[in-house]
């Protein structure tokens, strides 16, 4: 099937001739948005012992990584292609341990023409990629598991939430 046998369901982010392109958000006006998505890094018993007791041998791995994930939601047009520069006016990041690993869980709001699922995927990401560099000294085995949007608000669309989270 070629794309130009998907009229009927026109693909936003290509022109006539199948090309990528950013969608013009020009004429939309800006509408208050927020996105939330969650992620788990697996960790084992030696690496959550240190993060409980504070003994990972490149700091405070929680601190880092929940900066690294406001700064990833704020450059995501950096690196997605097709992502719009948006205002980040809002970006929380929260990591908890568990038993198994960190969960990691970030909400990215704004008042801008898109949404900022992007961003919050992206600030998930980071974070989660923060903690394992933090940890990889003390098991290479880490792992990002399950990135995943949990629910977004706002815009033409309106809202959405994952069903059973």
């Amino acid at each position: 099937m070629s794309i130009r046998d998907l009229s009927a369901h026109p693909f936003t982010h290509l022109d006539s001739a199948g090309q990528a392109r950013m969608v013009d958000v020009t004429e939309k006006q800006p509408t208050v948005r927020s996105a939330t998505a969650a992620g788990f890094v697996a960790c084992g018993p030696t690496v959550i012992a240190a993060l409980r007791d504070g003994s990972t041998p490149k700091g405070d791995v929680l601190a880092v990584a929940r900066i690294a994930g406001i700064q990833g939601a704020k450059k995501c047009a950096d690196l997605l292609p097709l992502a719009h520069v948006i205002g980040v006016h809002g970006a929380a990041v929260d990591l908890v341990i568990e038993d198994a690993g960190v969960r990691v869980t970030a909400t990215v709001r704004t008042a801008d023409r898109t949404g900022v699922e992007m961003e919050a995927l992206t600030a998930v990401s980071v974070a989660a990629l923060a903690v394992v560099d933090m940890v990889k000294g003390l098991d290479k085995s880490v792992m990002i598991e399950n990135v995943r949007l949990l629910t977004k608000t706002g815009g033409k669309s309106g809202d959405w939430h994952r069903p059973n989270e």
